[in-house]
């Protein structure tokens, strides 16, 4: 099978650069349609968590939804309330913006 494979490769010299081609090209469909999208997704969340403050509602990455009352830089916490006097310390990374248009509490 092989022997037969290297004989046609070898009467068609173009072949391989076909071969070539159509793998550079299933890696920019997979970039353009794989990567890049997810890097620009993952910009836009790092863009919303740098400019949230206290106050702001908030969702955990576990579904908690709550209000950030403390943001600490240093230990990269953030502490949120999730019911009234009922506060808890998350990771930065775990965090996500509501968007305005949320009406949940």
């Amino acid at each position: 099978m092989t022997l037969n494979s290297i004989l046609l490769q070898a009467a068609n010299p173009g072949a391989a650069w076909m071969n070539i081609i159509m793998i550079v090209l299933l890696i920019a469909i997979f970039y353009f349609f794989m990567i890049r999208p997810q890097s620009k997704r993952q910009k836009e969340i790092q863009k919303a968590r740098e400019a949230m403050k206290p106050g702001d509602k908030v969702i955990t990455s576990g579904g908690i939804y709550g209000i950030i009352r403390e943001i600490n830089t240093t230990t990269s916490q953030v502490t949120v309330e999730i019911w009234d006097g009922v506060k808890m310390k998350v990771d930065y990374n775990n965090i996500y913006a509501i968007p305005e248009n949320d009406k949940t509490k």
